[in-house]
This record gives structure tokens, C-alpha cells and sequence, in this order.
């Protein structure tokens, strides 16, 4: 076997990264550690089985092109409405938080590693940035309050491209021989973020136009599509300029994330997926070309300028860009804490070491790769392995065990939603999860927030929030569709309530399957789906509140008026002014319980004559408060 074949190293690289990445998620640790431990351990250093050099000249366009489609999905993720919300602080951290970060770090590498100012500043640039790659996992995994969790993502997405053009403005300028290669090396920088910008804001508005013509671009090949406008908008704006493609390609994944366009959830479920494989790749690539005894000569200089970063720079990089914020102390506190660096600081630095070797400066190349590895490897297993421990400290998680998604934003879907609302004593959120674009306008227009998705998608669930809800309620016409969602949510929110939808009198799911898994049955009884939606449809139900009279520890599934299939379904029980979960089988009632009920406009003098032998009432203003 050659494993001098670069098509081997290639394949090699992209399934090692791809398990790696695996392990991570299942022993619950951030992936690029085992990414980076994976990568050295492949490389000439140890098992010598992945070895970059075999791609030659090949390493930078995988490099680039790879860089391209990981920037151009982070800027999909991110949203117009909730970064105007945290635009001062974003704005200020990108640009004189990046300024700050490039002297201090420049500053820290003169003292402590006795480097050339020149060679010190490079360094400085290239730290200058995060990374989406890095971020945006962590932020997931640690459930961050939405503002941190934007202002960090963010800030990954827009300095990634700030910084490395920065870098490479640097490059030129140090490597300038007469006046008029440094003039038109600081030139460079406006003259690239300008190109980038323009181009990314035509290539953006051009790919989201086009998604949205279904003549145009025909179903299935919109993902494909995509990709490849995208590579031909990076490479195309770096002929034009060279590295202004990075700037270009993050541009345009931020206009067409907000441009609401057709098969928008498929486009960033295929962006995540080939994110994380190019992720994979780069970083076992990287890491395998990394000689750990450059990193080794680095000595006690090295650990000095990660630490001057981790402990002075970052925290006075936060000081000034969120003064006179409505950030709180322990939030400023938090984004003073985590700043690990991700593929694009380290991705130049390579490109670097081999432009500067050209130069005839190896020595000054070898060391700044190694400075650059060193301080990613730090930053990433301290700062992101103790992000959630830190998170929680300071009290920046988003709330959990709170708020509710119900998947199905049908009639009966909405009408358990108002109920809830209605019935809640606090400001827990109600989301709805629906494929079809009328229901869910019909949702929105009732106040309700609400995703149009494939609830079955993890990419999905992730924007319900539903790792953090008290229950998820899976209410949709399909009863094995309902079950495999709460089988999912179990997975990811193993303390969430699970409550399933299903027929009784229909063949299908039952109720002993339904509580095998560990879920419940919505409503204690079931319902008949298509019966109730069609009747809300036609407005002939009535929806209200009735106070529970009867002896403590009712179980709801024993009611008589649940003895057969034409009763009144039910909805939740509100308890000393708290609302409970939705009722289920399992569901108890005490005194002055209040259970809020629907049943048919047909069935109102039956209703009646059951709740008053059930010793049910009306509540009152005494017994709301209760």
C-alpha cells in the first residue's frame, strides 16, 4: 500500500475525521479535541498513516475551497432580526475587539517568545480570530441564552473573514521589499473587504433569487446548486483579488440565510452535514502536518502568550467593546472566558509557513504554525472543555425543563396551544413544529411562534429549542410519526415529558407501545385525530375551563365522562395558579384543579349532565386564585 497516494491520505483524512467527530458526540466532549488528537496521532509524528505532504500543491485549493463552504454555512445560520438586536456589541467586538486582540497578541508573543515585531503582528492577525467551527458547536452543546449564543456566533462568522484578510494584508506588507509593495499591501485590505462585500452581496441576493423560482432550479438540486455557486463565487472573487473570496462566500451565506427561500431547511440541513465533514478533514489534515517538536521549541514562551490571551487580552477585548451594553456583569463575564480558535487561524497559519518558506524564512514559518496549533489546542480544551461548567456558574444557560413544542400546528394543535397559553401563569414559550406553510401561517396568526420543518430533522428540533422544554406533544395525524418523535426527543432531552397522539379505536399504535418507550398518551384516551380537526376546522367546538370537585388522586382515564369515544377531549390542569403538563393517562387531580375541556357544540347538554355528577364547577375568581 502507498500511503504516499494523496487520493489514500484524502480518504484517509475524511473517514478518520468523520469518527473522530463521532466519538466526540458520544462521550459528550467538543469535537475538534479529538479532531486534533486524531489528526497528530494519524500524522508522520506517530502512526505516519495520513501524511499532508503527499498533496502537495493540492493542500491549499482543499484547503480554500473547504474554508469556502464552512464560512458560507455560518453565515446561513444567522438572522437578521436577532443580530440587529445585539448589533452594537457584535459590531464593536469585530472591529476594535479584533484590534485589540492583534496588538495584545502581537504585544504577548514580543515579550514572551523574544519574536521580530513583524513576525509577532502576523501572529496577532491570525489569532485575531474565532471561528464558527469551534463556536457554534459549543454554544449548542452549553445552551447558551440566545443573545451570548448570537453575539459569539456572530462574532465567529464576521471576524473569520476580517481576520484572515488582515493576515494576509500583513503577509504582504512584511514581505514588501519597497514603499510602493507596502502602499499597495495596506491598500489591500479596504480594496478586499470591499471586493468581498459587493460580490457577496450580489452573489447572495443571485443564489437566493434563483432558489426561490421552482422553474428555475428543479427539485433535488437545489443543495447542489448551491455548493457550486458558491465555490465558483469564491474562486471567481479570488481571481479577481486573491483572498477576497473569504469575505465574499460569508456575505452571501448571510443573505441567503435571511431571504426566506424555497427548501431553505434542506439547504442548511446539507450545509451542516458537509460542514462537519470538511471540519473533520481540515483539522486531521492540519493537525498531522503539525511537527510537535516545533511546538516542543516553543518552551515556556508559548504557554506564557496563551495564557497572556486566555487571561488579559480576551477580558480586556470584552471590557471595551460591551461598555454601556445591557449585557449583565456574569454575561460579559462569560464572553470574556471563551474565545477558542477554530480552522480558519489555523488553515492560513499552513499557507503561511509555506509562503514564508518560500521567502526563505522556514524557521519564522515553522514557528508560527506551531504557536498558532498551540494556541488552538489550548483554547479549545480549556476554554471549550470547561464552557458549560462556566456557563452554569455564571448562570447563562437558557432556562431548561421549561416551556413547551407541540409538532403539528393543525386545529387541534393550535387549540391545545391556546389552552396552554390561556392557562399559564408564567412566560414559559409555546413553539409549533409543521411541514405545511397554511397551517403554519394560521399558527402564526393565532401569536404563536412557529418553524416550518421536518420535525423528524435534528437540525429542526435544535431550532425548537426542544432540548430545553418541559414536554414535547406530538400531535400529528400520524400516529408512528408521533411515537418516533418522542423516541427522538428522548435522545436529546432524556427529562422532557413525552406526549404521543394516537387513536384507541383505530388499528395502529397503542397505548401499551406508547408507554414501553417511557412517553404517555395524550389526553389519558387518545382522540380521533381527523374527526376533531375536521370539526375545529368548522368551528363547532367549544374550549373551556371546569374546577375539579371530586376525591384527591382522580386518576383523568377513570372519569365517566371519558367512558366511551364521543366525550370531550381535555387539555392540562392549571394547580395553585401553575400549569401542569398536557393530561395523559397518568394524570391525577386534586381540588380546585382546573381542567380545561373541548367538546362539541352537539354534545354541550351531555357535557353538562356529566361534569355535574363528576362534581365538576365552573371555576370561579376564589378558585383561580387557588
Amino acid at each position: 500500500m502507498d500511503l504516499q497516494d494523496p487520493a489514500l491520505t484524502f480518504a484517509l483524512a475524511l473517514a478518520a475525521g468523520v469518527v473522530a467527530q463521532a466519538i466526540a458526540h458520544h462521550v459528550r466532549v467538543p469535537g475538534i479535541i479529538l479532531l486534533l488528537i486524531t489528526g497528530v496521532a494519524l500524522g508522520p509524528e506517530f502512526a505516519n498513516i495520513v501524511r499532508p505532504e503527499s498533496l502537495g500543491t493540492g493542500l491549499q485549493p482543499i484547503v480554500g475551497l473547504s474554508v469556502a463552504v464552512i464560512l458560507f454555512e455560518g453565515g446561513l445560520q444567522l438572522n437578521f432580526g436577532r443580530l440587529k438586536r445585539e448589533a452594537k456589541v457584535i459590531r464593536r467586538l469585530v472591529t476594535i475587539g479584533g484590534i485589540i486582540t492583534v496588538f495584545g497578541a502581537s504585544v504577548a508573543a514580543t515579550l514572551a517568545l523574544g519574536w521580530d515585531l513583524q513576525i509577532a503582528l502576523l501572529f496577532g492577525t491570525l489569532v485575531s480570530v474565532t471561528g464558527p467551527t469551534v463556536i457554534n458547536p459549543l454554544t449548542r452543546r452549553i445552551r447558551l441564552r440566545a443573545n451570548l449564543r448570537t453575539i459569539l456566533e456572530a462574532e465567529g462568522v464576521l471576524i473569520d473573514p476580517l481576520g484572515a484578510i488582515l493576515a494576509v494584508v500583513a503577509l504582504e506588507v512584511i514581505l514588501a521589499t519597497t514603499a510602493g509593495g507596502v502602499g499597495a499591501g495596506v491598500l489591500g485590505l479596504p480594496a478586499r473587504l470591499g471586493l468581498g462585500l459587493g460580490i457577496g452581496l450580489a452573489g447572495g441576493v443571485t443564489i437566493g433569487s434563483l432558489l426561490r423560482l421552482r422553474q428555475v432550479v428543479p427539485s433535488g438540486l437545489q443543495n447542489v446548486f448551491t455548493l457550486a455557486f458558491v465555490l465558483a463565487l469564491f474562486q471567481a472573487s479570488n481571481a479577481i483579488l486573491p483572498e477576497s473570496g473569504i469575505m465574499t462566500v460569508a456575505i452571501a451565506g448571510l443573505v441567503v440565510g435571511n431571504m426566506g427561500t424555497r427548501r431553505e431547511r434542506e439547504l442548511v440541513e446539507f450545509k451542516e452535514q458537509l460542514t462537519s465533514l470538511l471540519v473533520g478533514l481540515l483539522f486531521v489534515l492540519l493537525a498531522a502536518a503539525v511537527d510537535l517538536a516545533d511546538v516542543a521549541a516553543l518552551g515556556v514562551g508559548g504557554w506564557v502568550t496563551v495564557a497572556i490571551l486566555i487571561l488579559i487580552v480576551r477580558p480586556l477585548n470584552i471590557l471595551v467593546t460591551t461598555s454601556g451594553s445591557e449585557l449583565k456583569r456574569n454575561e460579559r463575564a462569560f464572553l470574556a472566558w471563551l474565545a477558542p480558535r477554530g480552522i480558519v487561524a489555523f488553515a492560513v497559519s499552513s499557507l503561511f509557513a509555506t509562503e514564508l518558506a518560500h521567502q526563505g524564512l522556514a524557521a519564522e514559518g515553522d514557528q508560527l504554525r506551531a504557536m498558532v496549533f498551540l494556541v488552538i489546542a489550548v483554547t479549545v480544551v480549556v476554554q471549550g472543555g470547561t464552557g458549560a461548567i462556566v456557563a452554569r456558574l455564571l448562570n447563562v444557560r437558557r432556562l431548561s425543563n421549561h416551556g413547551f413544542v407541540i409538532v403539528g400546528a393543525n386545529p387541534v394543535g393550535r387549540a391545545l396551544a391556546r389552552a396552554l397559553r390561556d392557562a399559564r401563569t408564567n412566560d414559559a414559550p409555546i413553539v409549533l413544529l409543521d411541514t405545511n406553510p397554511n397551517e403554519v401561517q394560521a399558527a402564526e396568526a393565532d401569536g404563536f411562534r412557529v418553524i416550518l420543518g421536518n420535525a423528524s430533522e435534528e437540525s429542526t428540533l435544535r431550532r425548537a429549542g426542544v432540548d430545553t422544554r418541559r414536554a414535547l406533544i406530538a400531535l400529528t395525524a400520524n400516529e408512528g410519526v408521533n411515537l418516533l418523535l418522542a423516541n427522538r426527543t428522548h435522545e436529546t432531552n432524556p427529562e422532557a415529558t413525552r406526549l404521543v397522539a394516537i387513536d384507541p379505536t383505530a388499528p395502529g399504535v397503542s397505548p401499551a407501545q406508547v408507554l414501553q418507550t417511557g412517553a404517555h398518551v395524550l389526553f389519558a384516551h387518545g382522540l380521533d385525530f381527523e374527526r376533531w380537526a375536521h370539526e375545529f376546522r368548522q368551528n363547532r367546538v367549544q374550549v373551556e375551563a371546569w374546577t375539579f370537585g371530586g376525591e384527591p388522586g382522580t386518576k383523568v382515564a377513570s372519569l365517566p365522562m371519558l367512558s366511551d369515544s364521543q366525550v370531550p377531549i381535555l387539555a392540562m390542569v392549571r394547580r395553585r395558579g401553575k400549569t401542569e403538563d398536557p393530561i395523559s393517562e397518568r394524570t391525577g387531580l386534586r381540588p380546585l384543579d382546573q381542567v380545561w375541556f373541548a367538546w362539541l357544540d352537539e354534545q354541550t347538554a351531555e357535557v353538562a349532565k356529566r361534569m355535574s355528577a363528576g362534581r365538576w364547577a365552573r371555576p370561579t375568581p376564589k378558585s383561580d386564585e387557588g
